[in-house]
Formats: structure tokens, C-alpha cells, sequence
């Protein structure tokens, strides 16, 4: 059927099958009791998860037995959008195109002009070689600059203090709060409209005073930010699709 590989640690392996794009990313997990297959739309990959003492030779042909399924669900994933010319992305939840233009530039990285016919441009100065690195890094900006405003405005309103806030490449999440009082954000935010870059902010923050899902949690997160259902509706919809965005 193929061949595995040991991948990032010892409980999960590779499981190369002809047929499949890619390989199948096996999971041992300590309480599992069946094999189990999904396929992860934010990570465009088939992932199994199996008992931990499960023969692996068993877990191929317990993926043989369902490869129609698995195509079938591989075909309904959207498929990545890289940040390359020519492209369309969200920018603040307004679809914007993409044009390296080639040309240097003293005063800008990148710039939105909305001056042309048609969708608004983010128009990437310098080299088309560095311009993904470019636009990359000023969207990560821009996300930045967005949450550390909300972030201040909740903070105050609901008297409590972050220690700094990060952004990273994450899948599972939006947003996260450590018990170091550090808050950790999906660059991906920025893509979205700013009413739910505005609640993800809004319920990091809330965490700082509740560190659970509770009552007590969510009066906080509607205290400060009163349109709350409407940016989850937003993100229970459409969410899942800006994981197709994919920085270099």
C-alpha cells in the first residue's frame, strides 16, 4: 500500500498511499480505541488517528477500504490561495486584488488604491521575488496595529492588563490567552471584517479575568463588545474558508 515516515514525533507517522495527493498523517493517540479518519480542511490534509499499539499495515488498509470517501472530501476542500499576483484576497472582509508591480518605492511597502475600476488593489512594491514576503509582512502589520487598538480599548474596559500581544500562523484557533497573561492571535484576522477581528480581541481579553468558557466569561465578552453573536455568526459561516490563505 506504501510506506510510513515518522514526522515531528513519535505518535505521528506518514502513510504514503498511490491514489492520494499526499500523504495521510497517522496520529497515535493514547486513548483511542478505533481508527478514525477526517480530513482537515485548514490543513488540506487526511489525517487518521489509531490506537496506539495499532499495526501499521492495518491502518493502510483501513484507508484503503475507504479512499472513496476520502477523495470525495479532499475534492470539497477549497483549494490554497497563495499571496502571488494577480490573486484576490480579503483585505479588512473587502476582497482586494493583487498587483506586484515590480517598481521600487521610498514612501511605501504596499498600498491600497482604490482609484481603478473594479475590486481595490494592494499594489507590492519592489522585486516580484521579494513582493509575497512583502505584502506578508505588511498584512501581519496591519494585523497588528488592528488588535493592539482593540485589545487597549477591552483591556480598559474591563480592567484588566495583557502582557503583549503576538501573532502567529495558527489553524485551530483564532485566538488564545496564556496563563503568562500573553495573547496570541491569527494574522489571518486581518482578512475579516473588523467587527470579528474586534470580538476575537474582545474574548482574548475577557480571558484575562476568566480563564474558562463560563457565565461569568461570556457577560464580560458581551459587556465589551455588544455585537458579539453577529461576529460569531460571521465566523461559524466564513471563518474557515480564509484558511485557504496561505503566506510564504
Amino acid at each position: 500500500m506504501g510506506r510510513s515516515s515518522k514526522t515531528r514525533s513519535k505518535r505521528v507517522e506518514a502513510l504514503e498511499v498511490d491514489g492520494l495527493p499526499g500523504p495521510v498523517e497517522v496520529r497515535r493517540h493514547p486513548t483511542a480505541r478505533r481508527m478514525t479518519l477526517r480530513v482537515s480542511r485548514t490543513k488540506h490534509a487526511v489525517i487518521m488517528t489509531v490506537p496506539m499499539q495499532c499495526n501499521l499495515a492495518d491502518a493502510g488498509n483501513f484507508l484503503h477500504t475507504h479512499l472513496d470517501w476520502v477523495r470525495r472530501h479532499l475534492k470539497a476542500v477549497p483549494q490554497p490561495v497563495m499571496l502571488a499576483h494577480g490573486e484576490t484576497i480579503p483585505f479588512r472582509g473587502v476582497p482586494h486584488r493583487i498587483v506586484f508591480t515590480g517598481e521600487r518605492s521610498a514612501d511605501f511597502l504596499v498600498q491600497v488604491d482604490s482609484t481603478l475600476p473594479g475590486a481595490p488593489r494592494l499594489a507590492v512594491f519592489g522585486t516580484r521575488e521579494s513582493a509575497p514576503r512583502r505584502l506578508s509582512s505588511w498584512l501581519t502589520q496591519r494585523a497588528t496595529e488592528d488588535l493592539d487598538a482593540r485589545v487597549r480599548h477591552h483591556a480598559g474596559r474591563l480592567g484588566v492588563r495583557p502582557k503583549r500581544i503576538v501573532l502567529r500562523d495558527q489553524s485551530s484557533r483564532w485566538g488564545s490567552c496564556s496563563t503568562t497573561r500573553v495573547l496570541s492571535f491569527s494574522w489571518r484576522l486581518i482578512l475579516a471584517p473588523p467587527l470579528v477581528l474586534d470580538y476575537v480581541a474582545a474574548h482574548e481579553v475577557a480571558h484575562l479575568s476568566q480563564m474558562n468558557h463560563g457565565p461569568k466569561f461570556w457577560a464580560l465578552v458581551a459587556k465589551t463588545m455588544p455585537q458579539m453573536e453577529e461576529a460569531r455568526a460571521w465566523l461559524r459561516v466564513y471563518g474557515m474558508d480564509l484558511h485557504r490563505f496561505q503566506r510564504p
